[in-house]
């Protein structure tokens, strides 16, 4: 790991990293991260089967500009486990222009996060809302 996040640097200089640090140290921080039991667990855990057994109802929303956790790729996965488990009442919805902290943003990149007021869009405060009023019925 050490030598492959090694060479990326080498690659790309221009990755962000923490002022003043060097690669070295960036190289160990990176390997620790990636080695921790939970970063380990979070890698290889799938989440399908547990989704499948889920009864209660379900709201699942992801931003449009999420780079973190694609959009498309992940509400699909949901919405096919939850209906592979028969599960009636769920709600699948990818909220337009919103990043991964459900701000509303540019691009969606993480560089974006600290630069943007917003804690949490009204529009998915709004979506939750209704969603929550639903189920009340």
């Amino acid at each position: 790991m050490t030598t492959y996040i090694m060479q990326s640097l080498k690659d790309n200089p221009t990755t962000e990293k923490p002022e003043g640090m060097s690669n070295d140290d960036f190289v160990k921080m990176q390997v620790k991260q990636i080695a921790n039991p939970w970063m380990q667990f979070f890698i290889k855990y799938n989440p399908v089967p547990t989704l499948e057994k889920v009864k209660c109802p379900v709201l699942a929303l992801n931003g449009e500009k999420d780079l973190q956790v694609p959009p498309r790729e992940n509400l699909n996965a949901i919405r096919k486990a939850l209906a592979k488990g028969s599960n009636k009442k769920s709600t699948v919805k990818e909220i337009p222009n919103l990043n991964h902290l459900f701000q509303e943003c540019k691009t969606g990149s993480s560089e974006e996060y600290a630069n943007i007021e917003q804690t949490f869009s009204p529009t998915a405060l709004t979506e939750i809302l209704k969603w929550i009023r639903i189920q009340k019925k």
